[in-house]
């Protein structure tokens, strides 16, 4: 489990045959989960100065391979004993967007992102979503867009700040409105229990 706040901005040492090697500061253990651009990985081995991680064949088809490149965002799983902060993140990208557009407002940067329009159903406005790790809140959502609204510090402390048109991001949609999605999609047609039922239940204790 992540918050989707990034402690670090690691950078890609190498990335063959499906192992990942990242320098960084953070001092791994092995077995660990870290999100790396958002995407949860374990890690296999660890270096005087990083660690690598293995990437299954199923993650590697969902993500872009071009966000495990160069400098990426990094977050350590938390620890039960953590200050929760950010939002729910479980590390499971749900597709790649597109920065559509870029427009500079006074007190922040708003970014259009484009998706495919079956996942706009789990993107809420005024809810949390994780893009490329780094947990934000939505803004406004289109038929196959969302909007947010990035502030000058947040620029500053991640890479979304050198995101250009056309780049490219991992996405985590909301964690309860997938949930949510999945049991309308799949609850039978018996009727929800009504109060006489409710009534029934509880005079049997």
């Amino acid at each position: 489990m992540f918050t989707g706040l990034i402690r670090e901005i690691a950078l890609v040492k190498s990335y063959t045959n499906n192992i990942l090697t990242i320098n960084a500061k953070h001092k791994a253990k092995l077995g660990d989960s870290i999100a790396i651009n958002g995407v949860c990985l374990t890690v296999i081995q660890v270096h005087s100065n990083g660690f690598d991680l293995e990437l299954a064949d199923e993650t590697r088809s969902i993500i872009d391979e071009s966000k495990i490149s160069g400098k990426v965002h990094i977050e350590p799983a938390m620890e039960l004993n953590d200050r929760f902060e950010g939002h729910v993140v479980q590390g499971h990208v749900d597709c790649v967007g597109v920065v559509k557009s870029i427009t500079s407002r006074t007190n922040g940067t708003d970014f259009i992102i484009a998706v495919e329009p079956e996942y706009i159903i789990h993107i809420v406005p005024k809810g949390s979503i994780t893009i490329d790790g780094v947990s934000l809140t939505i803004n406004d959502v289109h038929k196959d867009s969302f909007r947010l609204t990035i502030i000058p510090h947040t620029l500053r402390e991640t890479l979304i700040g050198n995101y250009k048109i056309g780049t490219k991001i991992n996405i985590e949609t909301d964690l309860f409105a997938r949930y949510i999605d999945h049991i309308l999609q799949h609850r039978t047609a018996k009727k929800s229990m009504g109060w006489d039922e409710v009534e029934k239940i509880q005079a049997l204790y």
